[in-house]
């Protein structure tokens, strides 16, 4: 089959690699619908994350189960799936805290499951799946190719710009700033208008982003960084600040925005994977009672609450796909998103 392996910074190929087969009994092969390419894929791309060697690469996936192990009783053969981007069994004792992935028996996309079977990563033709009863979610309707962006959302960046807001504790009427406007911040804005915020600023500058967040909810833009970011944050909040603020970046730069955007008492809940070396200015935060909330999204937990909205076209993350192109050309993906050509691209196996 065909999958995208990457070989060094800015080399991403897409090459033959072979069929996934079962192995563990508990474990499903997956024909990949849609996959696409996430922010977090471009540090390795970049070369900020060291590629020591040629690896598979991609964790967001949705597809049609093509043959399940001997022990699956959740999943069945003709299912159409959502796969979070990393693996659980949804019943030990973290996953049953709500921390999936930190799952005792769980792993990640492109390398060996703990019984010694590969999991293939996602932006392939096929993938095995271990532990498939806990980490597939099955969709029990007939689904539409109109349906497939915005379910693709729910295995990565719909569920982390949740995360987001959860952690930052948005409730009905509040005020939430946005930091980033990738695709995760993106469906922030979209996590907060369904919690019912009232007043959301997003932060950013680019035009399509910012028609798009406008579109998803947001009520104001600020396009501003530093101390004029804040200053306009201010103004739009009673000049404290913002009760909630969703960091969705990871760099020292937006933890600071995001921080100081945040009014006396306030909440910071952040989900950017941290890249740059953000720290926590920990007498600033105890001054003002601003508390900093979140770490890596345990979408896995986040899919059933969120699947309904997505059928019924409550909300649309879907949208945040602005690109689509075949496996073939993955690498135009990479580059159009590394570029900021595009908000996020979808692939098409």
């Amino acid at each position: 089959m065909l999958a995208t392996v990457i070989h060094a910074a800015r080399d991403i190929r897409v090459e033959t690699v072979p069929d996934p087969e079962l192995s563990t009994g508990g474990d499903a092969i997956v024909r990949v619908v849609a996959a696409c390419v996430c922010g977090s894929d471009l540090w390795p791309y970049r070369g900020v994350t060291p590629t020591e060697e040629p690896h598979r690469i991609g964790h967001e996936f949705v597809g049609v189960v093509e043959a399940v192990g001997d022990d699956v009783s959740l999943i069945e053969v003709g299912d159409f799936v959502i796969a979070p981007f990393y693996v659980c069994d949804n019943t030990c004792v973290n996953c049953r805290n709500g921390v999936s992935t930190s799952c005792l028996n769980g792993g990640w996309w492109g390398s060996d499951d703990r019984l010694g079977g590969f999991a293939d990563a996602g932006q392939g033709e096929r993938v095995r799946v271990p532990l498939a009863d806990g980490t597939l979610v099955p969709v029990r309707q007939e689904v539409t190719d109109e349906m497939v962006p915005g379910l693709l959302t729910l295995s990565d960046v719909m569920g982390t710009g949740h995360h987001a807001a959860v952690s930052a504790g948005v409730q009905a009427g509040e005020s939430v700033v946005v930091v980033g406007d990738g695709a995760v911040g993106l469906c922030a804005v979209i996590a907060a208008k369904r919690l019912g915020a009232t007043t959301i600023i997003a932060m950013s500058r680019h035009r399509d982003r910012q028609e798009l967040a406008r579109a998803f909810g947001a009520t104001h833009i600020v396009a501003d960084r530093g101390d004029e970011g804040v200053l306009a944050v201010k103004q739009l909040t009673g000049g404290i600040g913002a009760d909630r603020v969703l960091e969705c970046v990871g760099t020292k730069e937006s933890m600071d925005q995001a921080i100081r955007s945040t009014r006396p008492g306030g909440m910071v809940g952040y989900v950017g994977v941290p890249n740059g070396g953000p720290e926590l200015p920990v007498r600033p935060l105890f001054n003002r009672n601003v508390g900093v909330n979140g770490g890596v999204a345990p979408v896995r937990g986040y899919i059933e609450e969120l699947l309904p909205d997505v059928l019924s076209g409550a909300i649309e993350p879907g949208r945040v796909f602005d690109l689509t192109l075949p496996l073939a050309e993955a690498a135009e993906a990479y580059a159009a998103m590394d570029e900021r050509r595009a908000v996020k691209v979808m692939l098409r196996p």
